[in-house]
């Protein structure tokens, strides 16, 4: 069955459904032009939500593209519901295992345990380490705040330069975001182009870990050198274990933390080493390495490992649980909105126009993803909205494609999704009010990184394509 078909499947169709257009390829191309420059006029100028302007955006692409109005909803509806159905249960997972790690002082543990073992000259390692662990399952946004009262903190008291501590601390956090699940990005890509998400997981960690260290410790030097900015002062709020009497230790939070991960990898070895669906021990691990199971696993053991050795009660585990699900609704909506967007762009015929058309270029469908996600971000600001832009767009172009290089794609369109972070991104401002700095330094240092991180991560996802 070819990737197109199983998208249409996803949606409710036949494999054999007709566009919900006859429009031709230059009607088609116009109307993704203008749909996407309605979504990005309505995120940067208006500041409408992210959920609203895909919304909108979704209603002129079909609209220009000679659609009938109530088929564009129905194709918007089911791409909406299909691509929460696939990715929402992971995102609520995740903000929830989140939740538990901060909450308890398990981040704080990890954090306080590295540091006291760093060096001075290891110090910018022990950072970008850090980031990568908590990383992991948080959020980027919930990673800052953990991340940067210790940041400023460890600057100050040690006397350290904070680009050589910050800088790779965020490229640590960064690069988690945009090229590994189960972060929302990295999950609707998957999800896009039915990519393997254990193969994906396996080579998003093989290719963020040379990438967080070239854009983190070693392009803080040079950042350093670029700015000079002093920890500044009363941005230091209290640590969430300040208030306890007691914390996880630093084995069992890690493993915590990793145990999705480890059981999503097993998943994807047994699959290679076994290859064969009716082997008892590969059914087990179908079912063990779900994500679903995975995350779910981790949550059920993080209650006893992270809650209960924070000694948390029964009410108090309740509540963390649901104050980690409220902050996600509009995350879910903007993802929900993405898949919405995504399989109007099918239904409509736009992703086989790019078949069609790109046949013809010389160009790989690796590097297309890369561009196509690097000039909707640039655009909207928005690392989530450019991934799932760009999966739908080049959806089809993954039918002929290998597991790997299905998985290489996602993260190709991460790393485009990474690129120069500047004022209409939310994390932009976010980083210069935390480190004290002018928009132009802000430029020459998170922004910078931001293109450092998405250059050479596609820089190895092309070197893969040629091994694998």
């Amino acid at each position: 069955m070819t990737h197109l078909n199983v998208e249409v499947l996803a949606a409710g169709s036949s494999p054999a459904a007709e566009p919900i257009t006859s429009a031709g390829h230059g009607q088609l191309a116009l109307a993704v032009l203008l749909g996407i420059a309605v979504l990005v006029l309505l995120i940067t100028r208006f500041k409408l939500h992210a959920f609203l302007s895909l919304t909108i955006g979704t209603l002129v692409l079909g609209a220009v593209a000679g659609a009938p109005l109530d088929k564009v909803i129905s194709s918007f509806s089911a791409g909406l519901g299909s691509t929460v159905a696939g990715v929402g249960v992971l995102i609520a997972l995740g903000a929830i295992l989140g939740k538990l790690l901060a909450d308890s002082g398990g981040a704080d543990q990890i954090v306080d345990t590295i540091l006291a073992k760093a060096s001075n000259r290891a110090m910018p390692w022990a950072m970008v380490l850090i980031a990568g662990i908590i990383g992991l399952p948080l959020f980027f946004e919930v990673g800052i705040v953990l991340l940067i009262p210790v940041v400023l903190l460890v600057a100050k008291r040690g006397g350290y330069s904070l680009m050589r501590i910050g800088i790779p601390a965020l490229a640590g956090l960064s690069v988690m975001h945009g090229l590994v699940p189960p972060h929302p990005g990295p999950l609707a890509a998957i999800d896009s182009v039915d990519a393997n998400l254990g193969v994906t997981l396996a080579l998003g960690v093989l290719i963020a870990v040379p990438t967080a260290v070239i854009a983190g410790p070693v392009f803080a030097r040079y950042a350093d050198r670029w700015v000079d900015v002093s920890p500044p002062e009363g941005l230091i709020p209290e640590r969430p274990s300040e208030q306890l009497d007691r914390r996880p230790g630093f084995a069992v939070t890690v493993a915590t933390v990793l145990l999705p991960v480890v059981l999503m990898l097993v998943k994807a070895l047994v699959d290679i080493v076994i290859d064969d669906p009716e082997n008892t021990v590969q059914r087990v691990a179908d079912v063990v390495g779900n994500p679903m199971m995975a995350l779910l696993a981790a949550v059920l053991v993080g209650m006893f490992t992270l809650g209960g050795a924070a000694g948390f009660a029964r009410d108090r585990l309740a509540s963390t649980v649901e104050s980690s699900l409220g902050p996600i609704a509009g995350m879910l909506l903007i993802v929900g909105a993405g898949g919405g967007f995504k399989q109007t762009l099918i239904d409509s015929g736009v992703g086989q126009m790019i078949l069609d058309i790109s046949q013809d270029w010389n160009i790989s469908a690796l590097l297309l993803g890369w561009l196509i996600a690097v000039g909707i971000r640039l655009a909207t600001g928005s690392a989530t909205v450019a991934t799932i832009s760009a999966a739908g767009l080049v959806a089809p172009l993954a039918a002929d494609m290998s597991t790997s290089h299905v998985a290489l794609l996602v993260l190709a369109i991460g790393a485009g999704s990474l690129f120069l972070s500047h004022v209409n991104d939310a994390g932009f401002w976010l980083v210069k009010e935390y480190f004290g700095m002018s928009v132009g330094q802000t430029l020459r240092t998170w922004s910078v990184m931001e293109c450092v991180i998405s250059v050479v991560s596609l820089v190895f996802v092309l070197l893969l394509s040629l091994i694998i």
